[in-house]
């Protein structure tokens, strides 16, 4: 149901017949019909378990409970209201091997999303970086890079987010 929900909530709202509202949030039942029309019902307790168990947090609800959104990541133009911040002096990114040698020449860009995903610690790059393979992680000089005139974000969930980190600011660890 997670896949499902990122899906539609962060990259194909449209193919569900839905248009998200300012933030990237979408009406609670406008969202639970939509899926019984699409043959995939989902009941509202099923929407709060994945909302409230998954390990990370892809999911929120607004303070009345009727609204939803993805956190993050979305593929589509949205704005999540983020304020700027500043971050830590090192985040961190995972990725597999195979595309190394291109980041560290290029930096890394956010590609098909809005921005890219530094890590907190070493732990969750690692665990981001296995998705494909065997992870290698790279230390990003966050402060440094913020310092350059890149903003950072932090996302409800904990993600940071940045529109780009130049080759300059990576180091592999």
């Amino acid at each position: 149901m997670s896949k499902y929900l990122s899906k539609h909530l962060r990259h194909r709202p449209g193919r569900l017949g839905l248009e998200l509202e300012p933030g990237g949030w979408i009406g609670v039942e406008e969202l639970l019909e939509a899926s019984v029309r699409h043959s995939f019902p989902v009941s509202r307790d099923e929407l709060e378990e994945v909302v409230g168990r998954n390990d990370k947090r892809r999911f929120a609800f607004d303070e009345s409970g009727t609204r939803i959104r993805a956190q993050q990541g979305h593929s589509i133009p949205v704005d999540l209201g983020l304020e700027p911040i500043e971050p830590p002096s090192v985040l961190y990114h995972g990725m597999d091997e195979h595309s190394v040698q291109t980041i560290l020449e290029n930096g890394l860009h956010k590609m098909g999303r809005h921005r890219v995903h530094p890590s907190p610690d070493v732990a969750a790059a690692k665990k981001v970086g296995s998705r494909r393979g065997r992870p290698v992680i790279l230390e990003v000089e966050a402060g440094d890079v913020h310092r350059e005139g890149w903003t950072f974000y932090l996302s409800g969930n904990g993600v940071w987010l940045v529109e780009h980190v130049p080759p300059r600011y990576l180091r592999r660890i």
